[in-house]
């Protein structure tokens, strides 16, 4: 679980735009960030295979 300080701290305006941190709107998450869907790959996979994200299939072959 991400800490409430380093969310609040990565929603703020930084100081020069590459000290901009990505992380996971749902769980804050600053690691497997996927900048499409702007959640971490644990959300979307649990997501995804819920079916809660419009466009995305789960692959079988």
């Amino acid at each position: 679980m991400a800490r409430k300080a380093m969310i609040l701290k990565a929603l703020k305006k930084p100081k020069y735009s590459t000290r901009k941190v990505n992380r996971c709107r749902l769980c804050g998450r600053p690691r497997g960030y996927m900048r499409k869907f702007e959640m971490c790959r644990l959300c979307f996979r649990k997501l995804a295979s819920e079916g809660l994200i419009p466009g995305v299939t789960k692959s079988s072959w």
